[in-house]
Order: structure tokens, then C-alpha cells, then sequence
């Protein structure tokens, strides 16, 4: 029972990890779309908006995931 709790738990984890790196493949092919339409034309203020907020939403979880991974404990 408990070494199929322990795989159930590592099958989540894999498709967690799975899920992330699908969105972050969609926000950044969404970035480089939003770039090609600014280049075109102005953008509207929810699409400025997007563009902003998934840009920083990308740089927030990329210095999360380099300080979880890689920095110095805290505890």
C-alpha cells in the first residue's frame, strides 16, 4: 500500500512538472506573438497588459525555480 502511495505521488510530480513546462512553453510562444503584433501595430491596453504580466510572470518563476534548485538554503 505505501509503495503505491509513493509512486501516485511521483506520478503527480511528473505530471506537475509536465503541466509547467507546458505553460511556460505557451507564455513564451504568447510573448514572441505579442512582440510580432507590436511590431505591426500598437497593442490595446489588455494586450499590453498580457504581454507584461506573462513576461514578468516568466522571470518570476525563472529566479524561483534557479533559487529553489540552486540557492542557498534559508532554513
Amino acid at each position: 500500500m505505501l509503495k503505491s502511495l509513493v509512486e501516485n505521488v511521483r506520478l503527480l510530480e511528473n505530471i506537475y512538472e509536465i503541466s509547467i513546462a507546458i505553460l511556460l512553453l505557451c507564455s513564451i510562444f504568447s510573448v514572441r506573438l505579442l512582440k510580432k503584433i507590436k511590431r505591426e501595430r500598437k497593442l490595446s491596453s489588455f494586450e499590453f497588459a498580457m504581454y507584461v504580466i506573462i513576461r514578468i510572470a516568466i522571470f518570476l518563476w525563472l529566479a524561483s525555480f534557479l533559487l529553489i534548485e540552486y540557492g542557498i538554503k534559508l532554513v
